[in-house]
Parts: C-alpha cells; structure tokens; sequence
C-alpha cells in the first residue's frame, strides 16, 4: 500500500506540476487552485508513504520519476524540444531510480 501512496503523490505533483504551467503565471483561475489541491494531495500522500519507505528513497523516486514524467509531458504536450541530451538525461534518471530501489529502502 506504501508504494501505491507514493505512486498516488508522483501522478498528483505531476499534475500540480502541469496546473502550474496551465496556470500562465496565476492568471488562469482554475488551474491556480487545482496547482494548490494536487500539491496538497500529493505531499499528503507523500506523508502516507514515508511510514514504511525511507525517505532517501521515496524522495529519489517520487522527484526522479516526477522528473522523468514531467518533462515527458512537456515534450509530447507543450511541444518543449527534444534533443540527444535530454533522452540520455532521463535515461540517467531512470537507472538511478532503480539503483536506488534495488538497495532497499523498505521498513
């Protein structure tokens, strides 16, 4: 269940993240308070998920995978450029989240 919760916090800061930018600066109402209600959710959840995995490595996937997401989402969404560097660069975040699951991290 630890994991479903933190799984739940990555897809709501993504979503906070995205309200962020739909949110043009604040001037778009709707997406402003949805930034704020998925950010709250999302570290709420965040907290849920810390009872039983280490925070080192909650932290690295739930900012790593968010990352990773994100930028997939700027890229086929907001039509952001892709080049060698950023593939290469999500790649290095990936092998670095699953190295850190593969060293443990459960309670």
């Amino acid at each position: 269940m630890n994991w479903l919760y933190l799984l739940l916090a990555i897809l709501l800061e993504v979503s906070g993240t995205t309200s962020m930018k739909l949110s043009n600066g604040f001037t778009r109402t709707l997406p402003s308070v949805l930034m704020f209600v998925f950010y709250i959710l999302s570290f709420t959840a965040m907290a849920l998920a810390l009872k039983k995995i280490d925070v080192s490595l909650a932290y690295a996937v739930w900012s790593g995978l968010g990352t990773v997401v994100i930028a997939t989402i700027g890229i086929l969404w907001f039509k952001e450029p892709l080049n060698a560097i950023k593939i290469i660069s999500i790649a290095i975040i990936i092998v670095g989240v699953v190295g850190l699951n593969l060293g443990g991290g459960m309670r």
